[in-house]
């Protein structure tokens, strides 16, 4: 996985359904309600994310990075 701008890793989140709920100075939290609960993804609005930061927003959204990819 590479780094990718914020504008992007925003529209796939919301592509999988997750919406704004709150922010925090430069972070974004981002929530989905899932039969299994409520997921939720908090996003640096930097002008890219970088590759680690990235997987740990993935694994706070419960998504693979096959799906993320495909988003």
């Amino acid at each position: 996985m590479k780094p990718q701008p914020f504008r992007a890793v925003k529209k796939k989140l919301e592509r999988a359904g997750f919406v704004v709920v709150g922010q925090v100075g430069s972070h974004i939290k981002f929530a989905r309600t899932t039969p299994e609960g409520t997921r939720t993804a908090t996003v640096p609005q930097h002008r890219e994310i970088a590759a680690g930061t990235l997987r740990s927003i993935l694994r706070q959204a419960g998504l693979s990075e096959e799906e993320f990819e495909n988003l």
